[in-house]
């Protein structure tokens, strides 16, 4: 099981207990909101993503969407998510669970400036109803294959 991987990955850090799991599911960004008790924000969003034949995933504040002239600009392609099955399959991670932590090393991982507006955010750990709490600095410590920070997302309209 996937949060087991992340489990072990998280033993080796000394930092496996601070994995949240929940009797609800977290594997939307408005459920896990709701089972964390913050704003949707706030959660880490994972998109898994194929970059020519190899998989990256890409981090976002909860509340972003790619923009997808940005993705272009920055990946050199068109934003092509993967299915899934390809998700399951390239990540090791099912759609709900997937996160940037024990992941296979072709698998690449970008986080989006979009989430250094937190103090902390709460990504999956691994399984449709799991999170854990990571400041910025953390996530990109903890990331397996971090290769940057990016800024792919949609401009927030500001509300007068």
């Amino acid at each position: 099981m996937s949060i087991e991987k992340v489990r072990e990955y998280f033993g080796g850090f000394g930092i496996a207990e601070r994995i949240l799991e929940f009797d609800v599911s977290s594997a939307t960004v408005e459920l896990a909101a709701v089972a964390v008790g913050v704003e949707g924000a706030r959660i880490a969003k994972s998109m898994s993503f194929k970059l020519g034949e190899e998989p990256i995933i890409v981090v976002v504040a909860g509340d972003m969407k790619i923009d997808n002239a940005k993705y272009k600009a920055e990946f050199q392609q068109k934003a092509k998510m993967l299915t899934f099955d390809e998700a399951c399959e390239m990540t090791g991670h099912a759609p709900g669970g997937v996160c940037s932590f024990a992941l296979p090393e072709n698998v690449k991982v970008y986080l989006d400036v979009s989430m250094q507006r937190f103090a902390t955010v709460f990504p999956a750990a691994g399984s449709s109803n799991s999170a854990i709490e990571m400041t910025c600095e953390e996530l990109e410590k903890y990331s397996s294959n971090f290769v940057k920070w990016v800024d792919v997302c949609k401009a927030k309209e500001v509300q007068a």
